[in-house]
């Protein structure tokens, strides 16, 4: 097998490209087991557009059993969750994942009342394998 990023990670989106977004969002759960047997490793990415006001604050939340979710203490991530205004768009935001719980999701508080709001997304980049390659749909 050829040594490469393609061989070792599987990318899911859990803040799906939408219309500008002016209010809180959730992200769809990520499950690490997929793919008989799970990803040892995880890292946030979110991209983001033009923020026109309001502060976007990305909280990365985990879960043992898809239920009960609670943001992830800042002792289990790398980097930082962002709070996203118009003077930090456009760029794309890494947070690593050093959990163990099995499920993760992006959600977005939104303050400031925004008028009109701000364009991003999420994904999930799933590391590690215990089976490689990861299959692809």
């Amino acid at each position: 097998m050829r040594s490469s990023l393609y061989n070792v990670a599987l990318a899911k989106v859990t803040l799906a490209p939408a219309a500008v977004r002016a209010a809180t969002a959730t992200g769809v759960t990520v499950d690490r087991m997929t793919d008989e047997g799970g990803f040892r490793s995880a890292l946030v990415l979110v991209n983001t557009g033009v923020v026109t006001d309001g502060t976007h604050t990305v909280v990365v939340q985990d879960s043992p059993d898809n239920t009960n979710w609670t943001a992830v203490a800042d002792e289990f991530l790398q980097g930082a969750e962002p709070a996203i205004t118009s003077s930090n768009d456009e760029r794309v935001y890494e947070i690593g994942y050093t959990g163990h719980q099995r499920y993760l999701r992006v959600v977005v508080n939104v303050t400031g009342s925004p008028a009109t709001g701000g364009f991003y997304d999420a994904l999930i980049l799933l590391g590690w394998p215990r089976r490689m390659p990861p299959s692809r749909a």
